[in-house]
């Protein structure tokens, strides 16, 4: 007599499917791998366990993807703090409590395929892993496609020069300060380009930085910057003083002009006398002013490499002069000025000394009528 087979549940179906994906993920997960990051010559390098179960009797590590006796590098027993070293052990290898494999001063032979075996008593697990060593690479280079430039005129370009591909790792500085982008700095996707978009007087150097896979920043040299700027304006000082562009002065005193400019390079000068050429020297002196030496003088401040000029005026003549008293004495312009404005404020105070008096004569007589 034979029974009815069962009908399979389609529950009972996707539990079980589920049961065995999640035995797959626990075996996946549980077993060993090995992780390293690459290192440079002279440098300590090492080989990461991950995955790595309980209970570990021993860790082999060999060199090469075989963990024969022969390929033995050193082998580590945590129970018992038991070493044995093997034949490709070289006096630089070690490996911790955590079965990493540390390698001190890396060379470039280094570099290969490392294998380990990893006893757990009832069971034995191996993995094998790729060790990079690389050379200690050249400091990046750098160049720039002008170093003479003009204050907030036309970009300038820097480029850094290395074999880096991760733009993150390369870094840019102007006058030793990090450069990122923004009005004045702008870096390309690559990192490998700097814009100085508005170059400025106080910009001096330029260099970049690549950081290589040990975390040290390897530094090119510096772009030195010739920026040209100015002329910021001109500044005119006159000996005797000159007043709203007047400079007063007798026929035969000493007369200096001297002007002056902030620029780089050195600004040109160039004086103008009544509308002609007279010097291109930055101060004019005159011993003995005569006649023919009174009347306007222009000072041209201008630079060549960024094509501003800036000028100033003055104008040379006798003090102008009035009789006063007598035929020998004279109040010059200036003076004549300063004493009518006194004149003036004196009057002012009398008239408001009169008006206190009045209102003061008239509050008291309302106050006797009272």
């Amino acid at each position: 007599m034979h029974l009815p087979r069962p009908s399979r549940s389609p529950w009972r179906e996707m539990v079980l499917v589920v049961s065995l994906l999640a035995c797959g993920v626990c075996q996946t997960s549980g077993q060993i791998s090995i992780t390293s990051s690459p290192t440079i010559e002279g440098f300590n390098a090492s080989l990461e366990l991950q995955n790595v179960p309980e209970g570990v009797q021993e860790y082999s590590w060999h060199r090469g993807e075989k963990d024969s006796a022969d390929s033995m590098i050193v082998s580590y027993c945590p129970p018992f703090s038991a070493w044995q070293l093997g034949p490709m052990y070289s006096l630089r290898e070690t490996v911790t409590a955590e079965g990493r494999l540390v390698i001190r001063d890396a060379l470039r032979s280094d570099t290969g395929s490392y294998t380990v075996r990893v006893d757990l008593g009832n069971e034995t697990q191996r993995a094998t892993g790729w060790l990079e060593v690389q050379e200690w690479g050249d400091d990046p280079g750098i160049s720039a496609n002008t170093t003479s430039v003009v204050e907030y005129g036309d970009p300038m370009a820097a480029f850094c020069h290395t074999n880096v591909t991760d733009a993150t790792r390369i870094r840019w500085y102007v006058n030793s300060e990090e450069a990122s982008g923004n009005e004045r700095v702008a870096i390309s996707p690559d990192g490998k380009t700097l814009l100085l978009l508005q170059p400025s007087r106080f910009d001096v150097t330029i260099h970049c930085t690549v950081t290589n896979v040990v975390g040290f920043a390897q530094r090119s040299d510096s772009l030195f910057l010739k920026v040209a700027y100015g002329p910021d304006g001109v500044t005119l000082k006159t000996r005797p003083s000159m007043f709203s562009g007047v400079l007063p002065a007798e026929v035969g005193s000493a007369v200096q002009l001297e002007c002056s400019s902030t620029s780089s390079p050195r600004p040109e000068y160039r004086w103008v006398h009544n509308g002609s050429l007279l010097s291109s020297a930055p101060s004019l002196s005159f011993p003995s002013l005569t006649w023919e030496q009174m009347g306007r003088y222009r000072c041209i401040a201008e630079s060549p490499v960024t094509q501003l000029r800036f000028y100033r005026d003055v104008r040379i003549q006798r003090p102008r002069t009035i009789p006063v008293g007598g035929p020998e004495f004279y109040l010059s312009g200036p003076l004549l000025v300063f004493f009518i404005g006194m004149t003036a404020l004196g009057g002012v105070y009398l008239c408001g000394v009169l008006i206190y008096i009045l209102v003061t004569r008239l509050s008291t007589r309302r106050s006797r009528a009272i």
